[in-house]
């Protein structure tokens, strides 16, 4: 596939794809154990339940939930209605029975998402035509309920689902969803302009919709006893951002083509790991949202073999919420694995938590930004990273540079 010259308008520039992506907004995972699962990505880092499982009812048939005793949960971290979510595996496999050509697309993964957020309505669908053009695989189109999220799902070369959205549900000071009354779905193609989500709000109070009867997600059942950096929390840490994504795949040169000419990333570093090619893509700033490595390393680094995700980052606050968060997961049971810095250039310390279920999470404070020029910044400038991690770090030139989390920790 070759870059085209830039024929779109997207917002009055021009651009080789129809739309941009602004931001990795959520992730999803199967899992065999929902229960389990829930405990630790609720229990021990600190993400909450957004919805209700009943929800799923909105959008999956119901030959989809037969024999599946929950189906899946919504989770959030911030004041996105969801920023990850967590879904059983007889869920996947019942919808690969019901629909087979589009379903067994998604090959061997656990991964049951990867979200981009685009930044207006007239870009998914602007994209979904696009990749109706450029013969890329769609799963589905229109409007994801519970979340209120407009949106195209398409498919990577290697089945992994891809969605571009706009509009997430924002969650306010009483993190309450909106409530199903209000819930507006919609799998087609919507229709562009449509109403704003502050017209929904105005008819559905004009109807008689209670706005507030949303679900909230119940206390914490952890006490608030560490201080972090001045708030009372649960843990001595908070997530305050999701991403990057890190996948195995069977062909790099075929995946950085399909991510940069159909998708619309920039490579910005190539690494060499025993031999091996890895590449790093970036959406915006960040030094990358997307890395992307031969299946051949997956045993080598005795990663789960039955899933192309190698790890799926999670950022904390602060170099002194990192250390936190080592010490409360490793007091708690969980395995921390150690990989080499080339595997994450662009992150300095950083530490991989497993899940219950073998997954790894890429904890980190602090990712490198690429500035107007569109370069990373040289290796040889890069922090050392020591094995015995300091009490404190000097600053770099675009420490706590990135995306601020809006709102309070707690």
């Amino acid at each position: 596939m070759q870059t085209q010259p830039a024929p779109y308008n997207v917002g009055g520039v021009l651009l080789p794809q129809p739309f941009k992506i602004r931001r990795l907004g959520h992730f999803g995972l199967h899992v065999k154990d929902l229960h389990r699962a829930v405990a630790f990505y609720c229990g021990l880092l600190g993400f909450r339940i957004c919805d209700t499982p009943e929800n799923l009812t909105l959008v999956m048939p119901p030959e989809a939930l037969e024999g599946v005793s929950v189906g899946g949960y919504w989770l959030h971290h911030g004041t996105d209605h969801h920023s990850f979510a967590l879904f059983e595996e007889g869920l996947m496999e019942n919808l690969k029975r019901l629909d087979v050509p589009r379903e067994r697309r998604r090959g061997q993964t656990t991964a049951n998402q990867i979200s981009w957020q685009v930044g207006s309505l007239a870009e998914v669908v602007n994209g979904h035509r696009y990749f109706q053009e450029t013969e890329v695989p769609i799963r589905r189109v229109g409007r994801d309920m519970p979340g209120s999220n407009w949106h195209v799902y398409s498919f990577d070369p290697d089945g992994h689902v891809n969605e571009l959205f706009y509009g997430m549900e924002q969650l306010g000071w009483q993190r309450r969803s909106k409530p199903a009354a209000m819930c507006r779905g919609l799998s087609e193609v919507p229709s562009i302009p449509q109403i704003s989500e502050e017209t929904e709000l105005q008819q559905a109070e004009e109807q008689g919709v209670d706005v507030s009867a949303g679900y909230r997600s119940r206390d914490d059942a952890l006490p608030a006893k560490y201080d972090v950096e001045g708030v009372l929390l649960p843990r001595p840490f908070k997530v305050t951002k999701v991403g990057p994504v890190h996948l195995f795949v069977p062909d790099v040169d075929r995946s950085v083509r399909f991510y940069t000419d159909r998708m619309g990333f920039k490579a910005t570093e190539e690494a060499e790991y025993r031999g091996h090619r890895v590449v790093f893509l970036r959406c915006g700033t960040e030094h990358h949202s997307l890395g992307l490595f031969p299946r051949a390393l997956q045993r080598e680094l005795a990663t789960r073999p039955d899933t192309t995700v190698l790890a799926f980052g999670l950022e904390v606050g602060s170099y002194q919420q990192l250390r936190g968060a080592v010490s409360f997961l490793k007091e708690n049971g969980v395995a921390i694995k150690e990989l080499p810095a080339e595997l994450h250039p662009g992150i300095d310390y950083a530490a991989y938590a497993q899940d219950p279920e073998g997954h790894l999470l890429l904890l980190y404070y602090y990712m490198e930004q690429v500035g107007w020029n569109g370069q990373p910044r040289p290796s040889a400038l890069r922090r050392p990273v020591l094995t015995q991690w300091p009490e404190a770090l000097e600053p770099l030139s675009d420490t706590y540079a990135d995306q601020t989390f809006q709102g309070p920790l707690g």
